[in-house]
């Protein structure tokens, strides 16, 4: 029995507002756990949500704008940040270039965890 598993072809989520979403790691495969490498085209934003799960971003190239409990944060190429289950946020990339990153989510990203605002 092999002790390890090689993505080769991950997830390409359908989405309607321009981001790429690869998941390569997550519900598909597993929930303990989501990996996902992400485009987000400039002007991109989602509305508010209050994670049941603990997420991880490390971008690789441009910057992406998340809105904390209130707090605004500017994460930049090579920066990352862990933000904790419960916390109100709100991810966007305002900026004039694609945002690149690498997202884990600690269990796995759902739409049934996420709890989004409409």
């Amino acid at each position: 029995m092999k002790k390890f598993y090689k993505q080769t072809a991950p997830l390409v989520v359908p989405t309607d507002d321009g981001k790429l979403i690869e998941e390569h790691f997550g519900n598909s495969t597993t929930d303990a756990l989501s990996l996902a490498h992400m485009i987000a085209p400039p002007g991109w934003s989602e509305p508010f949500q209050t994670p049941d799960f603990d997420e991880y971003t490390y971008v690789i190239s441009g910057k992406k704008q998340i809105v904390i409990d209130g707090e605004i944060i500017i994460l930049n190429a090579g920066e990352s940040i862990k933000i904790d289950k419960g916390a109100r946020i709100q991810y966007s990339n305002p900026f004039n270039q694609s945002c690149e990153y690498i997202s884990v989510c600690l269990p796995a990203f759902s739409v049934d965890l996420v709890n989004r605002e409409e």
